[in-house]
């Protein structure tokens, strides 16, 4: 199994200057190419300082100058934002200029607040679809000379411009959670990526379980890789690990809060949240984070980890956004690479 760093631009105060922000970002992913790490991938969101991330190929081109070796992922492109000519165009350039190291990830998005800004009307169904449509047209684009007579896209032939340095184009990932959307991945050649939210190791049983029915109801296709992506912390003893289920709970709350939509919004931040408010969320928890993420010291995380390499996960995601103090994360990103890769190597 090999490891990956999952990273954003996380604000959620206005005391925090976002280019110091982007600075960490930076720093972190430095850490994560110098430490072995297998490739960084970083989002899109739109209107948000929770996650500040309005075009990832801005920020992979950059890290491309000041990385060697990791590949460059977008993790993920809200399909429904992107017109496929234009993301096709724009991934291959990207690909050209990191010298062939880009991932594509690619979802069908989660905030309602985004859709309501970006295409008003939009609820998920129709996001799902609009992703069903843009990947299989993108890996067109980039064969060439494509038309499309489509539900949300329709154009003449057109050629990806560019076209990507890599054979065939990048690898293109599905984040996907229900059964439909793991077939729709397998039976297009896309590799999944997978986030538990809230049940722990058995939702990470239950989505391998799926992946698996859908790799065997395509027996002709290649068996795609799928990416397990997990909020992370290696701790330095108990007390550490207990006070960062405290603050991915924090951080947790804050995701929920916007998922729901029902908050003001001002200057990009979301109202905040009152301690009674986080202490009295009906499932997030400290103790939920606890069990539910890989919150433990090096030891611990070497044995969950391993589990989820015998269940066939091909990669492991590093999520680092927690809400945390640049230094703290750094701190449990070098415990990682030092403490817990090696048992994998």
């Amino acid at each position: 199994m090999r490891f990956s760093l999952f990273v954003h631009m996380e604000r959620t105060s206005p005391d925090q200057d976002q280019k110091q922000l982007y600075d960490d970002f930076i720093a972190l992913s430095k850490i994560a190419d110098e430490g072995g790490m297998h490739a960084v991938w970083t989002g899109e969101h739109h209107g948000m300082d929770f996650t500040i991330a309005p075009n990832p190929f801005l920020n992979l081109i950059d890290l491309a100058r000041q990385t060697k070796n990791v590949r460059l992922g977008t993790g993920t492109i809200i399909a429904p934002f992107w017109h496929p000519v234009r993301l096709a165009g724009e991934a291959a350039m990207t690909d050209m200029i990191t010298d062939g190291r880009l991932d594509l990830g690619i979802a069908r998005g989660a905030y309602s607040y985004e859709y309501e800004r970006m295409v008003p009307g939009m609820d998920a169904w129709d996001a799902g679809l609009r992703m069903r449509e843009l990947v299989p047209a993108v890996q067109a684009l980039w064969k060439g000379d494509y038309a499309q007579e489509g539900t949300y896209h329709s154009f003449p032939a057109t050629t990806s411009s560019p076209k990507p340095v890599q054979e065939n184009g990048p690898p293109i990932w599905v984040a996907a959670r229900d059964p439909n959307s793991h077939e729709f991945a397998v039976a297009n050649g896309c590799h999944v990526q997978v986030t538990p939210l809230w049940q722990g190791d058995a939702e990470i049983t239950n989505l391998m379980e799926i992946f698996n029915a859908a790799c065997a109801k395509f027996p002709d296709m290649p068996r795609p890789n799928i990416m397990l992506l997990n909020h992370t912390y290696i701790a330095a003893d108990a007390a550490d690990a207990q006070l960062a289920s405290e603050e991915i709970n924090r951080f947790y709350c804050y995701f929920g809060a916007w998922f729901k939509n029902e908050r003001p919004v001002s200057q990009g931040l979301i109202e905040r949240l009152t301690e009674e408010e986080i202490a009295n969320h009906p499932f997030y928890s400290a103790e939920a984070m606890m069990r539910d993420n890989v919150i433990a010291t090096a030891d611990g995380a070497i044995s969950k980890l391993k589990t989820y390499e015998e269940m066939g996960y091909d990669e492991y995601a590093f999520w680092i956004d927690s809400g945390m103090s640049f230094d703290r994360k750094k701190a449990s990103l070098e415990r990682f690479i030092n403490d817990v890769m090696p048992a994998f190597s």
